[in-house]
């Protein structure tokens, strides 16, 4: 199992030098990725960061972690510009994107602007787009949401065939959705700061997930959780996660504790 950090960017931590911070941190202390949120915060009320500049940040100082979101509403974006922005980001940090994908949880960061949050359908297709773009390929796309009339993306990720796209949600459409892409995200902490996930629980999910996945390729399972050091996640690996997540938020303490916790660096 790889370790990495999920940042809520909102609050305090909304701060972009604080995430800069934790990242250097991160990478010096042995941890494998940095993910943040991804949220319009601000429509109800909470300071929050855009990801991917905050994220760009990120990768000027550091050049090992994986970097990337947990998770993107994907289409609280038109699918083309959300293509572009990874496929630059990845070409930025020499390959190291990570793109968590789901419908978005909350609903007033899209009522708050005239509109309702799609459903699955347009979250599926609008990930087929990107897809395509990514393959560098010319795009002839006429679905029932988007249409591409003959686009070919320039400049393309450095990550071939594309960018890692890890889904999240534990609703049976968000586990098939996962089968079909490269990794599945599950919320594991509660807001106080405990695990509400159990290992049983996560293996009856993974067991369940790849029911609807074909073939025996790579497939990462990350469990975002809180941790102390010096207690091994060995059960929620044999679970079949394939990664932890330590969750750092608002809820958990100030920005200096949550920067203790990332020297601490990761359970092995």
């Amino acid at each position: 199992m790889r370790y990495g950090i999920d940042v809520a960017i909102l609050g305090e931590l909304a701060e972009p030098a604080h995430l800069v911070a934790l990242a250097q941190e991160a990478e010096a202390a042995g941890w494998d990725a940095v993910l943040v949120w991804d949220h319009l915060a601000f429509a109800w009320g909470t300071r929050s960061a855009d990801p991917w500049v905050a994220l760009a940040a990120a990768a000027q100082v550091t050049s090992r972690i994986r970097l990337g979101t947990a998770v993107t509403p994907v289409t609280r974006h038109r699918p083309e510009t959300l293509a572009q922005t990874v496929a630059t980001f990845d070409r930025l940090s020499g390959g190291r994107t990570i793109l968590g994908a789901g419908l978005g949880g909350v609903m007033r960061e899209f009522t708050a602007f005239g509109s309702a949050r799609p459903g699955g359908p347009v979250l599926d297709e609008a990930l087929g787009v990107m897809a395509s773009l990514w393959s560098g390929d010319e795009v002839h796309h006429h679905g029932v949401h988007y249409t591409v009339d003959g686009v070919r993306l320039a400049p393309l990720p450095l990550q071939r065939p594309r960018v890692p796209v890890w889904v999240g949600g534990t609703a049976p459409g968000a586990l098939r959705r996962a089968a079909r892409w490269d990794g599945w995200i599950v919320a594991g902490d509660g807001q106080e700061g405990r695990m509400t996930l159990s290992p049983d629980a996560l293996a009856a999910q993974v067991s369940e997930l790849r029911r609807h996945r074909s073939g025996a390729d790579d497939f990462d399972v990350a469990v975002i959780g809180v941790s102390e050091p010096g207690s091994p996640m060995t059960a929620y690996a044999e679970a079949g996660a394939t990664w932890w997540l330590e969750h750092l938020h608002g809820y958990r303490g100030s920005v200096e504790h949550l920067m203790e916790r990332v020297k601490a660096g990761p359970i092995t």
